[in-house]
């Protein structure tokens, strides 16, 4: 990341040769807690802009993209879901739309760095909303050793909104980590996890496709979406569910949803699990 004399933050993809660039206004905030820096830009088009250890985690503009795609297809597949569990999402936004479904009795957000949630509740105050619900747990632990000692069949949706597989993160990209989830997971659970830029990383998606699988997870599915902020513009989530398949979902549900979603839809559910044929092919076997 850098930020010229211009006022342009600008944040380099090294793997693609690519850089993207927002126009800066202001620098809000800016700090070391004891895991990483975060920082809080004001940016001319894009909102607030939040940075940790110089990448772009979420602008306000267009962080709804990843929130809903994360979260809604996830809870319209699953059945029933009740206890959901989050792994990462310290700004909260996946922890506010899992709370929009109003069968949901609990939700367990796991954010390793406390400072990143004050900081979001400062600034983006619209994601932290969900803090106020009573449903809400928040636990500043590390995920990976919370989810060792979580009991067994004690959750019904996992979410893991986590950084890029970098630093403390790469274990929750690894089979032993989704075979805790497993674990943890009760029959027919559902599993998602955000899975970077399938036209940068498909290496990456096809590894954790197998992971999940070497894990016990025999139904797979990544879904697509687009995330302007993000390297590519173009991101994706990749499903897992226990003892079922993960052939359609409650679209009934989903068409009465008793709340607004300014890009999930039951049409837009469909489409992103039909991916490209070039996706496909690299996917093919995992």
């Amino acid at each position: 990341m850098t930020l010229d004399e211009k006022k342009w933050f600008l944040e380099s993809a090294e793997e693609a040769g690519t850089v993207f660039g927002l126009k800066v206004t202001a620098k809000l905030h800016g700090e070391c807690s004891p895991y990483q820096s975060i920082e809080v830009y004001d940016t001319l088009k894009f909102g607030r802009l939040l940075v940790i250890d110089g990448y772009i985690m979420l602008a306000q503009r267009d962080n709804f993209l990843y929130h809903e795609m994360l979260v809604h297809p996830a809870l319209f597949t699953h059945a029933g879901p009740r206890r959901v569990i989050i792994i990462g999402g310290g700004d909260c936004g996946s922890l506010t739309e899992a709370l929009k479904h109003e069968g949901v009795e609990q939700v367990t957000q796991i954010e390793i760095d406390e400072r990143v949630t004050r900081v979001s509740e400062r600034y983006f105050p619209e994601l932290t909303a969900g803090i106020a619900d009573p449903r809400a747990r928040l636990r500043f632990t590390d995920g990976i050793a919370w989810m060792r000692a979580a009991p067994a069949a004690s959750a019904d949706v996992i979410i893991v909104d986590s950084t890029d597989p970098i630093g403390p993160a790469k274990g929750l990209f690894e089979s032993a980590f989704y075979a805790q989830c497993h674990r943890v997971l009760a029959p027919g659970g559902m599993l998602a996890h955000q899975s970077e830029s399938p036209f940068l990383h498909l290496e990456l998606i096809r590894a954790m496709r197998l992971a999940m699988r070497e894990a016990g997870f025999h139904a797979v599915a990544t879904l697509d979406f687009p995330q302007p902020v993000y390297p590519s513009g173009w991101w994706s989530a990749t499903l897992a569910r226990k003892g079922a398949n993960l052939d359609g979902f409650r679209e009934t549900a989903a068409e009465r949803r008793a709340f607004e979603t300014r890009y999930y839809s039951p049409a837009t559910h469909r489409a992103a699990l039909a991916l490209p044929p070039f996706v496909l092919e690299a996917l093919e076997g995992s």
